[in-house]
C-alpha cells in the first residue's frame, strides 16, 4: 500500500506533539497546572473526589467544588411547618325544611366543619425547641407541627405572634437537644454575597437553592410594619416562608418571606427578614413575652420627595423628616423639632422611615441612639432614650355583648404602646378594635383589628366601658363614625 507524502508528513507531526504533550505531563504536578499555580479543587489530573471526611469551605477557592458541606451543617436544624384549624360552617337553612327531611331523611341543620390548613418552613435557634418562622404561616391556625429533617414530628405551641415583622416563635412540645443554626449579623452581609435558601417549597420535601444577595435595606415592599428586607435571586416559592436565608458558614443571616412573581413561582426576586431583627423577636420569646416591645420615637415621619428635600436645601430626597412630635416622647425630650431629618441611626445610614423604624427597632431598651440629623442645612447629633410606648391609658378590654352592630368585637383603649403595636393611623381618640369573632354581627359589619371607634350615634367614645354602655341598649339606628387606615368613614345601619 503506497502512503503519500501528505499523510507521513501527518504521522509525524502527530508524533512529534504526543512526545511533546507526554514530556510535560511529566514535568506538571498533580497539584498544579502548567503555570506552576495551584490547581483549583475539581480540576485536573490528580484529583480524587473527596469522601465523608469533606468539611466546610474555608476559602473562596474551595467553594469551587460544592456547597454540600455547608447544607449538612445547616439543614439538620431546618423543620417544615404544618398548621391547621378547624373552622366552622353555617348551617343550611334548607335541612329545616319538612319536605327537604320527608324525601332526604332528617339530617338537621347542624353546622358543618371544613379544615383549614398551611404549609411552611422554619429554623430551630435554640437546643430546647424554639422555632422562627412565619407570622403568616400560622397566622389563625390552632394546631401545629413540626417535622424535622430526620422525619421525627413534634407538636409545637405558639408562643409568640408578631404581624408587624411577619414573625413567630414557637416550641416544641416533646424532646430536646434539638439541633440547631447558629444566627448570623445582616449588618455585614454586603450586595454579591452567596446565600442558600433552605425550605420545603408546595410541600415536596427539604429543597436547597443557591444565589446572591441582590440587594439590601428593601424598603416600600409592603410585606410588614418593618419594610427593610434582605433581596436574593435563590430560588423561593410557596412553602419556602419562614425558611432560613443562610450564609457561607452556615449561619442564618435572614428569614425567608415573601416572592415578587406574576405567576406565583420564583422568578428570582425573593425577600428575607434580616436576622437582626429576628433576634429581638426571639429575645422577647425566651422572656415569656406575648409581645415584642421595641423604642419608641413618640414622632411621625414622613418620606421625602425632590421637592420637599428642594424646600429644605437638600441636595437628594434622603432621610426621614419629623412630620410631627409627641411633646410627651423620647424625640421631644432629645431635642428634636418639626422639619427635622433624620439621616442615620448609631453611624448607618438611613435613607428613609422604614430604614429609622428597622434601626431603632433592632436595639436593646434601655439604652441610647445617636441620631444624625440635618436642621437649617447643617448636620447635627443627638441622643434619644430607647424606651418603650407607654400604655397609658390602660387597655381596659372589653368584649362587646348583646344585639349591636359590634357584638362579638373586643375593644381596647387607645394608647401610645396600642397606636405602635397595631400600627393605628391618624388617631389619639376612641376605642380600638383588638379582636372580631367568626360568625357575629361585628364581624358582619366587617369590623377589623386595627379599626378605630371614635362616635356612636353622634356620642364620642372615649373609653371601652363608653362603647359597651351606648351599645348595651337597642336602637332604631347606628351612626358609626370609625376610622381605618388614616381615614375616618361614617355609616348608618337599622337597628
Amino acid at each position: 500500500m503506497k502512503i503519500s507524502a501528505r499523510h507521513m508528513l501527518a504521522a509525524a507531526l502527530a508524533c512529534v506533539l504526543s512526545a511533546s504533550f507526554a514530556s510535560t505531563r511529566a514535568q506538571v504536578s498533580p497539584e498544579t497546572n502548567q503555570t506552576g499555580q495551584p490547581r483549583p479543587p475539581g480540576r485536573g489530573e490528580g484529583f480524587t473526589p473527596p469522601g465523608p471526611d469533606r468539611v466546610a469551605p474555608m476559602s473562596r477557592g474551595e467553594l469551587i467544588y460544592s456547597f454540600a458541606p455547608i447544607v449538612k451543617k445547616a439543614q439538620p436544624a431546618v423543620v417544615n411547618v404544618f398548621a391547621s384549624r378547624v373552622e366552622r360552617m353555617p348551617a343550611n337553612p334548607l335541612f329545616d325544611d319538612p319536605i327537604f327531611q320527608r324525601f332526604f331523611g332528617g339530617g338537621g341543620g347542624m353546622p358543618g366543619r371544613n379544615m383549614a390548613q398551611s404549609l411552611g418552613s422554619g429554623v430551630i435557634v435554640d437546643q430546647s425547641g424554639l422555632v422562627v418562622t412565619n407570622n403568616h404561616v400560622i397566622e389563625n391556625m390552632t394546631d401545629v407541627k413540626v417535622a424535622l429533617a430526620d422525619k421525627r414530628e413534634f407538636p409545637a405551641k405558639i408562643l409568640l405572634r408578631d404581624p408587624r415583622t411577619d414573625l413567630a416563635v414557637l416550641k416544641l412540645v416533646e424532646g430536646a437537644n434539638f439541633p440547631t443554626m447558629e444566627l448570623g449579623d445582616s449588618d455585614a452581609l454586603e450586595v454579591g454575597d452567596m446565600t442558600l435558601a433552605i425550605g420545603n417549597p408546595f410541600g415536596v420535601g427539604q429543597t436547597v437553592t443557591q444565589g446572591i444577595i441582590s440587594a439590601l435595606a428593601r424598603t416600600h415592599v409592603g410585606i410588614s410594619d418593618y419594610g427593610f428586607f434582605i433581596q436574593t435571586d435563590a430560588a423561593i416559592n410557596p412553602g419556602n416562608s419562614g425558611g432560613p436565608l443562610v450564609d457561607m458558614n452556615g449561619r442564618v443571616v435572614g428569614i425567608n418571606s415573601a416572592i415578587f412573581s406574576k405567576s406565583g413561582g420564583s422568578v428570582g426576586i425573593g425577600f428575607a427578614i434580616p436576622v437582626n431583627m429576628v433576634k429581638s423577636v426571639i429575645a422577647a420569646a425566651k422572656g415569656g413575652g406575648k409581645q415584642v416591645r421595641r423604642a419608641w420615637m413618640g414622632a411621625t415621619l414622613q418620606s421625602l420627595s425632590q421637592e420637599i428635600a428642594d424646600g429644605l436645601g437638600l441636595d437628594r430626597p434622603t432621610g426621614a423628616l419629623l412630620a410631627d412630635v409627641d411633646p410627651r416622647g423620647p424625640s421631644a425630650e432629645a431635642g428634636l423639632k418639626r422639619g427635622d431629618v433624620i439621616v442615620s441611626v448609631d453611624g448607618q445610614t438611613a435613607d428613609d422611615p422604614e430604614a429609622v423604624g428597622y434601626r431603632l427597632a433592632t436595639k436593646p431598651l434601655g439604652g441610647q441612639a445617636t441620631l444624625g440629623v440635618l436642621r437649617g442645612g447643617k448636620k447635627i447629633a443627638t441622643q434619644i432614650k430607647l424606651t418603650p410606648a407607654p400604655e397609658t391609658p390602660p387597655r381596659d378590654e372589653v368584649r362587646i355583648k348583646g344585639a349591636s352592630p359590634f357584638a362579638g368585637a373586643t375593644v381596647i383603649n387607645i394608647s401610645p404602646a396600642v397606636i405602635e403595636e397595631m400600627s393605628v393611623q391618624g388617631a389619639t381618640n376612641g376605642v380600638v378594635v383588638s379582636d372580631v369573632d367568626d360568625g357575629t354581627y361585628a364581624q358582619q359589619l366587617n369590623l377589623q383589628r386595627g379599626d378605630v371607634i371614635l362616635a356612636v350615634n353622634d356620642q364620642k367614645i372615649g373609653t371601652t366601658r363608653d362603647l359597651a354602655s351606648i351599645t348595651s341598649a337597642r336602637a332604631y339606628y347606628w351612626k358609626i363614625t370609625l376610622a381605618r387606615g388614616g381615614q375616618v368613614f361614617t355609616t348608618v345601619i337599622g337597628g
